[in-house]
């Protein structure tokens, strides 16, 4: 099991050809879905900081303006945060956002996939409506096969420098 690191440098994510673990996260219905369930088809994971983060929300917009060529494709997207299911709702509304959104507040997913480090911040505790145990995941892009197993990842502890979008097509053409 993966423990939260001191720092977004010191991360040890999963890698290609390992297996996105069985957790359970929670729907912006309030309901707890499992990995199996959720991922049990090709799918780009984005795993990003929360609704709050001007980074985060650029990122997602620019996966809903190429989600029906990602759709195209054979993939979902699906993208987690530890923002509550409350605040998970208003990104979507506000980003206009048609892909699921889940929410990983206590962050046993971040933590399972390796990507999570220690951080204490005000956000973190209003924006998970206090589950957040002082943690952010390092934002992170993957694709899955239907399998769950990890066919690319896109990592960089620089939350600011994200995978664009027409990388992101290149890479699943490419699979």
């Amino acid at each position: 099991m993966a423990q939260i690191a001191a720092s977004a440098e010191d991360i040890s994510p999963l890698l290609i050809g390992e297996k996105i673990p069985k957790q359970d996260l929670v729907s912006v219905d309030d309901k707890l879905i499992s990995t199996t369930e959720i991922f049990n088809k090709k799918t780009v994971l984005i795993v990003y900081r929360g609704g709050w983060c001007p980074y985060c929300n650029s990122q997602l917009m620019e996966m809903q303006e190429i989600e029906s060529q990602i759709i195209a494709l054979g993939y979902q997207i699906v993208a987690v945060s530890p923002d509550s299911p409350k605040f998970l709702k208003q990104t979507t509304t506000e980003d206009q956002l048609n892909y699921q959104l889940f929410s990983d507040s206590d962050g046993k997913f971040s933590e399972a996939l390796g990507i999570a480090f220690k951080r204490e911040k005000p956000k973190l505790e209003k924006y998970s409506e206090g589950k957040n145990p002082g943690f952010l995941p390092v934002p992170s892009v993957y694709v899955l096969n239907e399998n769950r197993e990890i066919e690319f990842l896109y990592i960089n502890p620089d939350y600011s420098k994200r995978l664009k979008g027409d990388l992101l097509l290149a890479v699943l053409k490419n699979l």
